[in-house]
This record gives structure tokens, sequence and C-alpha cells, in this order.
């Protein structure tokens, strides 16, 4: 199977992306959404997706590699059915590609981040995600 492409959001007061490049390696905890539960339940060891401070910031700093796949949230009620998947820091993005980008460029106009703004780990097409990552090249992204 291909590799897949997502988007997590994290609360950069909560979790942000400097401390994941600090810590060199984390889990994804939290998560307590069925939908964004089973995304992570999809994640597949290699598959890459885009580090998003939410609230703060609101907008993609770097990407991030899957390095183990789904297992039971620690930090949730034992015999819960939360998860967690342990993801690396792979680079920053060179510039953030913010919310507002994202939302001017038609042709992301399907990404689950604006179909679903709500949900916390979502779906990114591989088109979606050169695209970001060509936003990524220019200050304006």
């Amino acid at each position: 199977m291909s590799k897949q492409y997502w988007l997590m959001k994290s609360e950069p007061d909560a979790y942000a992306w400097d401390q994941l490049v600090k810590d060199g390696t984390g889990i994804w905890d939290g998560v307590r959404n069925h939908t964004a539960k089973l995304n992570l339940m999809a994640m597949k060891k290699g598959d890459e997706a885009l580090f998003y401070h939410s609230n703060i910031g609101k907008e993609c700093v770097g990407i991030m590699e899957i390095t183990e796949e789904s297992f039971p949230d620690p930090t949730a009620e034992e015999g819960s059915p939360w998860v967690v998947v342990r993801v690396a820091p792979v680079r920053a993005l060179t510039h953030p590609v913010t919310l507002a980008a994202i939302k001017a460029e038609p042709r992301l106009a399907d990404m689950d981040l604006i179909r679903q703004s709500r949900l916390s780990v979502g779906r990114v097409t591989p088109t979606e995600w050169q695209l970001i990552l060509k936003m990524s090249e220019t200050a304006a992204g």
C-alpha cells in the first residue's frame, strides 16, 4: 500500500512543533473523537503528517513521520477505545502555511481541514500534500 498523508492538530500552548523537535519523538495522545481515532488507526509506519498549530497561529508548521502504528492511549481510561500513534519530526516547513492561505486556494476546498474544521486528525490527499508543500516555499503561504 502506498504512503498516506495526514494533518494532525495541536494547540501550540499544549504541545508545539518546537517541543516535538526537542523531544525527538512523541505520542499523539488525547484524541477523543471517533473519526479522528479511526484516522489514527488507519495510519501506517512511514506515513507522513502535517503538524498544524490550532487555535494559536492556525498554520501548518512541519512534517512528521508516523514511526509506530496505533496502540492504546495511556492517557485514557483503561478499556476505552482511544488510541495514539508515535510520531517523529521530519522537518519544519520553510514557511508556515496558514489556514487563511489554505482557504483561499480553491484546489484545497475539499480538505478535511476545511470540510470538517473541528476534526483534529484528518486525511490529506497526495495532491493536497504536494500543493501545501509548494505553498510553503513562499512566505505568502
